[in-house]
């Protein structure tokens, strides 16, 4: 969705842009060629992974001083020092980069160590999968994974990890393979790991903590007049946008044409929405990019209102990491 991305930022030449999620770089890079060389928009990206800094040198010697690279996660933006910017932009959820490194333990169509740590400090997925309670799994799956065979998965996990513990990318794509079966059908299909996959990267990158905080520190760091763009790829994530953005920008859940408008209370507005509904990638790019089918974009514009007061459970209606497994996310 990189078009639909630079439309909503609208970066102009001067401003200074965060790219919240680096990566390979594939959004900084657009936005700091968007205008005639020397004269775009600078660009501060972030990124807890440090194996994404060889990219940012190259784009540092391409690029100059417009472009800057801090290894931190983009939860931690307010606490940079930076000045006030002109947008903010996240792409929610793992990278194709991290997907390809076996060796990350993302993938379960690659054998590797089953780890999907964005950055490198924490437990593993493999320390969940082998440490966390019968109860605490099932939830994972449940809510996490949104996954309609979560108990049978749980318990096969549970009767494995008795017998020897489970260490591979493969080993835990095959148990819940062997326990849930190929799906039957046209191809198209996900693979049955998929959804326990997803739910065990969420859970080991607390990433609905870290998307939470991030708004809330983006919020902050915000000029008036200032954008904040979100793609995401999971119903919670967007779930969790949708409810921050609508609460900020002062919406209301939608009532009866009969019934009286609610009276709207509370802090001024923070943000504009730059589209009440969420942008999706056009047919051509979903069919060109599978993972582009479940993308979704928000965007909003800030307000010169004071910034509101954030917590850590500032996203009611979705689990946060610390309702889970409390001692292995210690």
């Amino acid at each position: 969705m990189l078009s639909e991305v630079l439309d909503a930022v609208a970066a102009q030449p001067g401003d200074t842009v965060i790219d919240g999620t680096f990566g390979f770089g594939g959004y900084t890079e657009a936005i700091l060629g968007q205008h005639p060389k020397g004269t775009g928009a600078n660009v501060i990206a972030l990124d807890r992974d440090p194996r994404v800094r060889l990219r940012a040198d190259e784009l540092v010697a391409n690029y100059g001083e417009r472009f800057r690279f801090i290894e931190t996660a983009f939860s931690k933006m307010d606490q940079l020092d930076l000045d006030p910017v002109d947008a903010i932009v996240l792409d929610i959820g793992v990278s194709s980069m991290q997907i390809d490194q076996a060796e990350r333990g993302f993938s379960f169509l690659r054998e590797g160590p089953l780890d999907m740590r964005m950055g490198d400090s924490g437990p593993t997925a493999a320390d969940a999968v082998n440490t966390l309670s019968r109860e605490d799994l099932l939830a994972l799956f449940r809510i996490y994974g949104e996954e309609k065979h979560a108990r049978r998965a749980t318990d096969a996990i549970i009767r494995a990890r008795e017998e020897e513990v489970i260490s591979t990318t493969d080993g835990l794509a095959k148990l819940i393979e062997d326990t849930l079966g190929r799906p039957p059908g046209p191809r198209g299909k996900i693979h049955p790991a998929t959804r326990i996959f997803q739910a065990l990267r969420i859970f080991v990158n607390d990433e609905l903590g870290e998307l939470s905080r991030a708004m809330c520190a983006a919020e902050s760091l915000l000029k008036p007049g200032g954008r904040l763009v979100i793609v995401t790829f999971h119903s919670l994530e967007d779930r969790l946008v949708k409810r921050f953005l609508r609460d900020r920008s002062g919406e209301v859940e939608s009532v009866s044409r009969y019934a009286p408008a609610p009276e709207l209370t509370g802090p001024a507005a923070t943000f504009t929405l730059l589209k009440r509904s969420a942008i999706k990638a056009s047919k051509t790019e979903a069919s060109r990019n599978p993972r582009a089918r479940s993308a979704k974009l928000r965007a909003a514009i800030r307000t010169d209102a004071p910034a509101q007061a954030c917590g850590d459970t500032d996203y009611p209606g979705v689990p946060h990491i610390s309702v889970l497994g409390e001692g292995l996310a210690a």
